[in-house]
């Protein structure tokens, strides 16, 4: 493996932030590229015009804002309407992912992403650049032949209506299990790209906690067993094997559809940025183990 396919493998990475979290950041100009793809979250139980909030201070810092569209915490295809016109008209925004959304009892009439997609809206108000969820693990939630039909009608639906849809997975850290996840919808069908979910550094303790808090089933364990030195549970662990792994299965199989790292930024969100960007710019240097070291 080596830095150009590593460097390749890194361009046009995203991230992600919470509307808690920007709250922390004074400039995202001052932190990020120009027209870096920033994902906002709508998680359960918050206010949706935070998320607006966020993306229009994403668009006016000169990047590309992608907030959450979360089925089951909407009330209604109203209460879409008048979110997506929002989003449209005060943040300029041009890009969503759409999620099922991490709540058990749906709050009103949506239960699942594809009923927001056929609800024809986004594309009312000119949004065609629509990320999806992918599950490479598995979801605790969703049974595996529901997640192969929903790949499915994804593929369909955006055939028929001409969107430009993507995968976005959750954090993963296997990257065997990724590429033969891929590799196994490709056969089945699947043409979307896959933006794959990176966990930025951070220490192994905050790892874990997110990991179970989003159910991931190999990951965890391989988590636990770094885990079982106490020593290691404050060190700053980084995704590098992951990252190299990944980008030499795609650069192995030039029928792969791994398109993009998405990161999540559970170390900090300025030292998650230094370091997508270091390794989109190729300042890294190889290890004997397979991965490689940041140079900042």
């Amino acid at each position: 493996m080596g830095i150009e396919q590593i460097k390749s493998a890194g361009q046009n990475w995203s991230i992600e932030v919470t509307p808690t979290g920007a709250t922390k950041i004074d400039s995202f100009a001052d932190i990020l590229p120009e027209a870096t793809s920033v994902n906002v979250t709508f998680l359960p139980g918050t206010d949706p015009l935070d998320t607006i909030a966020v993306s229009k201070r994403l668009a006016d810092d000169g990047m590309n804002a992608v907030p959450h569209i979360a089925a089951r915490s909407l009330s209604d295809a109203d209460q879409l309407d008048q979110l997506v016109k929002a989003m449209t008209s005060q943040a300029n925004v041009r890009e969503v992912l759409v999620i099922g959304g991490g709540v058990d009892v749906p709050v009103g009439a949506f239960d699942n992403s594809m009923q927001v997609l056929q609800t024809g809206i986004l594309q009312k108000y000119g949004i065609t650049h629509i990320g999806v969820a992918g599950h490479p693990e598995g979801s605790p939630d969703i049974p595996a032949d529901a997640l192969a039909k929903a790949i499915t009608d994804k593929n369909e639906l955006a055939r028929t209506e001409g969107l430009n849809m993507y995968m976005e997975t959750q954090f993963c850290f296997d990257a065997q299990a990724v590429l033969d996840w891929e590799k196994a919808i490709r056969d089945a069908g699947n043409s979307l790209p896959i933006r794959i979910g990176i966990p930025g550094p951070a220490t192994i303790k905050t790892l874990f906690r997110f990991a179970q808090i989003s159910g991931i089933g190999p990951s965890m364990r391989f988590i636990a067993k770094q885990a079982k030195n106490v020593a290691k549970l404050m060190t700053v662990q980084s995704p590098h094997l992951l990252l190299s792994g990944l980008a030499e299965g795609m650069a192995a199989d030039e029928g792969c559809k791994l398109a993009h790292f998405h990161y999540y930024p559970f170390g900090g969100f300025a030292k998650t940025a230094r370091y997508a960007s270091a390794i989109a710019n190729g300042q890294i240097s190889l290890r004997e183990d397979g991965g490689f070291d940041v140079v900042e």
